[in-house]
Formats: C-alpha cells, sequence, structure tokens
C-alpha cells in the first residue's frame, strides 16, 4: 500500500514538474513573441491617391520587428487627417512619405474650384495634381489674352469615372514626393485616362475673373503646362492679375 502511494506521489510530482516546465517555457515564447512584433498602422480599406483620411479608415496590425522600417507610422494622429499621394492597399503598413497635410490644399486666400468643362477650350494632356498651370483666354473674334500673371495650382485632373490621372506604373505622385524630376517627366508620356474634371486652386478674385471671361462663352480656357510644375521646392507664388 505504502509503494503504491509513494509511486502515485512520484507521478503527480513528475507531472506537476512537467507542467511547471511548460508553463514557463509558454510564458517565455509568448513574452518573445510580444517583443518580437511591433503594431503599426494599417487602411482598413482600399484608399485611392488624394484622399483625406479619418481615423475610421485605419486600424493597427502587429507586423514581426525585423520588417520594421523608421518610415512606418505607428500613432493614428500622425495620419488622420492627411491626404493620400498615391493609392493604398487594404491592411498594408502605412508609410509616413504616402501621406502628406497640405499637399494639394489651398491656400488661406485660396478656394478649390472645379472648372466647367464648357470654359474649356483646350489642355495640356500631361497636366497632374500638383502641377503648376498657365491659363489663358481665347475666341473668336477676340484677342488671345493670358489671364494671371503667375501659374495656378492644379488640385487634381480626374477621369469621367473620377479616377485620378496619373501614369499606374510610375506615378508622377510618388516621382513628386522622391523629388525625383526625371521620372516626373517620363511619367507624363502615360496615363491612365483622358482628362474630364480640372480643379484648381485660386483666389476669389481669380475665380470672378475667369467665370467673368468663359460664363458668355464668346472665350473660353486654354490650360497650358508650366515649367514650374517641375520646380520641387515649391516657392509660393502669388498668383497675381
Amino acid at each position: 500500500m505504502r509503494k503504491r502511494r509513494n509511486a502515485i506521489i512520484s507521478l503527480t510530482a513528475a507531472v506537476l514538474s512537467a507542467s511547471l516546465v511548460y508553463g514557463i517555457y509558454e510564458l517565455q515564447r509568448v513574452h518573445m513573441e510580444n517583443e518580437e512584433m511591433i503594431a503599426v498602422i494599417v487602411p482598413k480599406r482600399f484608399i485611392g491617391a488624394g484622399e483625406r483620411l479619418q481615423e475610421s479608415d485605419l486600424e493597427y496590425k502587429t507586423v514581426p520587428q525585423a520588417v520594421y522600417v523608421p518610415d512606418m507610422v505607428m500613432k493614428l494622429e500622425e495620419a488622420a487627417g492627411k491626404e493620400t499621394i498615391i493609392p493604398l492597399g487594404k491592411g498594408e503598413p502605412l508609410l509616413l512619405w504616402k501621406v502628406d497635410e497640405f499637399r494639394l490644399q489651398p491656400k488661406r486666400s485660396e478656394s478649390t474650384f472645379q472648372i466647367p468643362k464648357e470654359y474649356i477650350r483646350s489642355i495640356s494632356n500631361g497636366i497632374r495634381a500638383g502641377d503648376k498651370v498657365l491659363l489663358y483666354a481665347s475666341g473668336e473674334g477676340h484677342p488671345s489674352e493670358r489671364l494671371f500673371t503667375a501659374a495656378v495650382t492644379v488640385a487634381s485632373v480626374k477621369s469621367s469615372g473620377n479616377v485620378e490621372i496619373d501614369n499606374i506604373e510610375n506615378p508622377n505622385l510618388i516621382s513628386r514626393a522622391e523629388g525625383n524630376k526625371e521620372q516626373m517627366y517620363a511619367s507624363r508620356r502615360e496615363a491612365n485616362g483622358m482628362i474630364d474634371y480640372l480643379n484648381l486652386n485660386l483666389t476669389e478674385e481669380q475665380w470672378l475673373l475667369l467665370d467673368g471671361y468663359c460664363k458668355g462663352g464668346a472665350l473660353k480656357l486654354v490650360v497650358s503646362y508650366s515649367p514650374e510644375s517641375l520646380d520641387l521646392a515649391g516657392a509660393g507664388e502669388d498668383g497675381g492679375l
């Protein structure tokens, strides 16, 4: 009887000892896994270029620390409210260079105006969001003239399907963000559609002048690409009249 009891005690002690060792191992494994993972911000859905991010569009996702790079966004406030430079895939770690707070927003003295299609006589196919353009008034029986002395900023150019015009394989917005003028030039050789909608950042005075010229139908706009678009420093020109 005593031998049987001793055997049971020994077996129980062995089981408890094994359980303790396994429990310590599991705790160490979980601790190591937690140390090797890091939480970063990712989109909850596909987000197109030019969209303004809301907190509801974003969530945290843990990724292995081995794949972490310093450019990854780790706090919601670092991305919420900013505008996307390029499309963002669902669940992909968000990088700081892919968003900008006021990239294509109008200045304090400006607003963004969509130019009515009937106001436009011609538009350069190479124009992209963020570019500088020159505006001319042209019409039969009227001398053509330049509307503003300074170039104005393009807020967006979109297709009839409300898709931002760009080169999908070599986006102009990425090249601009990277400061690569050669790629910016190359990206204009191809596009994912024709320009149907043009949005410009204009002062109220500029818009009223433009609208006054064009709403009668006798004069229309010729929108030309300005080489200032390659000025990556973006020295803030105040569009004069």
